[in-house]
């Protein structure tokens, strides 16, 4: 079985602090969040061919306690976005084998928008009035009497 990245030329990869990454597919113009796990994965993709070099090179760089259900899990998890593909799909693991050789390590979990629902997001998110004189200034919630309860 061969797992390889999706056209790749498409693809705008920031990782952040914590491990997880942001993939923009402007060909597809898509926005994935990627978890810690998933961005681990997804990192194996770019140099490793079969799901045991993507598990080991996981071992190597994330988590020594990644096993090759989770490898396998999180690869499935960037094949159903789009983000890998594989051919002669030969997996084998079953969800419970997949939480049972868990322990510390999370499950890999990749979300995905189009750029207009992201865009949409970001602008329901705004907590200011635009049309404020100081727009940069949190409300407070104060009575108008001055009066404090204490």
């Amino acid at each position: 079985m061969q797992i390889e990245r999706g056209d790749s030329s498409n693809f705008v990869s920031d990782s952040l602090p914590d491990g997880s990454r942001i993939i923009r597919d402007s060909g597809q113009q898509r926005i994935y969040a990627l978890n810690p796990t998933a961005a681990a994965a997804w990192d194996a993709c770019a140099t490793a061919s079969t799901l045991t070099s993507v598990a080991n090179e996981m071992r190597r760089s994330f988590d020594s306690n990644v096993t090759d259900e989770l490898a396998e899990a999180s690869v499935l998890e960037l094949q159903e976005k789009k983000l890998v593909s594989i051919s002669e799909p030969g997996f084998k693991a079953t969800r419970r084998q997949i939480l049972a050789g868990l322990g510390a390590v999370a499950l890999p979990l990749v979300v995905s928008l189009t750029v207009g629902e992201q865009k949409a997001h970001a602008d329901r998110a705004k907590s200011f009035d635009t049309h404020e004189a100081h727009p940069s200034h949190p409300k407070a919630n104060v009575p108008k009497n001055n009066k404090r309860p204490f």
